[in-house]
């Protein structure tokens, strides 16, 4: 690990300012992906800035009958907290789908949205990232890529996603509050938050430089049945191959969203026109122009029977509420 600095910063303002004035450092709080990256010298920054004390850590009531989560409330915290449970089911089980039950005593909701990818090639120093190290090439897309996208990735990477938590949020259309090193806030949709990697794949959400996650927004509950699907190798402790994430309504309308399978949490909402229609008709609209290699060319039938098994899950459920 390479020497750095480090401050506790006591406002967001401060600790954004203090992430501009040092080019490459970086917030912490859990530290369960970033002390990693760093122990591999895959991340290397200067300067860390410990955002644990910035009384980020609290959920509450927006005016709108929706929820205010801040960057800093913790994955176990999140998940068991009854509001969640009760009208955002489809987080909660995300949320439990992820990591271990350490891990989610750790891991805090804006630095879940902000992990990297666990792209194998990614973690390999000896290996071309063009993520890791810009320029230097993908030896994914010639290499062992059964765990990565088939969809919105481009030739310069092809790595997936890995949080189950994002596409939870991603389908209930979460808004990412920030502060700058300004002071000055704003409000990023989650839709616009993640960046397809192109030719910069380096870039992965619109932040900008020093730029802080305060809080993440969940518009009013939307009602329905929620679930949350995830194929994985191993029962725990594993990411996914092919995630869904639904809440399905009574006249079978919906919205869906996949984990696993691109760059970020995928979905796409012209599918969603053809909820009623089942999983065939939804899973074709969702992974228009995708383009699989040989390894992963699995997921685009794994999509469409995981989601008919989620729309099978839905019904039944529903039908056990309203007997």
């Amino acid at each position: 690990m390479k020497v750095f600095t480090y401050q506790r910063a006591t406002t967001p303002a401060e600790a954004a300012a203090a992430a501009l004035r040092t080019p490459g450092a970086r917030f912490i709080a859990g530290g369960t992906n970033l002390l990693d990256l760093m122990k591999l010298e895959i991340e290397t920054p200067p300067h860390l800035i410990d955002v644990n004390g910035l009384g980020l850590d609290q959920i509450t009531a927006t005016q709108d009958g929706g929820l205010r989560i801040g960057a800093l409330v913790r994955n176990t915290a999140l998940a068991a907290d009854e509001r969640v449970r009760r009208h955002y089911g489809v987080l909660s089980r995300a949320l439990l789908a992820g990591a271990s039950a350490q891990l989610r005593n750790k891991a805090t909701t804006a630095g879940n949205l902000l992990q990297r990818t666990r792209c194998p090639y990614f973690y390999d120093t000896n290996q071309a990232c063009n993520k890791r190290k810009p320029g230097s090439g993908c030896a994914a897309i010639a290499g062992f890529s059964r765990q990565l996208a088939i969809v919105g990735g481009s030739s310069a990477c092809i790595a997936t996603h890995p949080s189950d938590m994002a596409v939870a949020m991603r389908l209930l259309d979460a808004g990412i509050e920030t502060v700058r090193p300004d002071g000055a806030a704003r409000t990023i949709p989650i839709a616009d938050f993640y960046r397809l990697p192109g030719n910069t794949p380096q870039i992965e959400t619109a932040l900008q430089p020093g730029e802080l996650i305060t809080a993440v927004t969940l518009p009013k509950p939307l009602g329905g049945t929620h679930v949350y699907a995830k194929v994985r190798d191993r029962a725990s402790y594993a990411f996914a191959l092919v995630s869904v994430a639904a809440v399905v309504m009574q006249d079978g309308s919906g919205r869906v969203a996949l984990g696993g399978v691109a760059p970020q949490p995928w979905r796409v909402p012209q599918a969603e026109q053809a909820m009623r229609q089942g999983a065939a008709a939804v899973s074709k609209l969702l992974l228009a122009g995708a383009k699989p290699t040989e390894d992963n060319a699995f997921k685009t039938t794994l999509v469409q029977r995981t989601l008919a098994g989620v729309l099978v899950q839905a019904r039944d459920n529903a039908q056990k509420v309203t007997s």
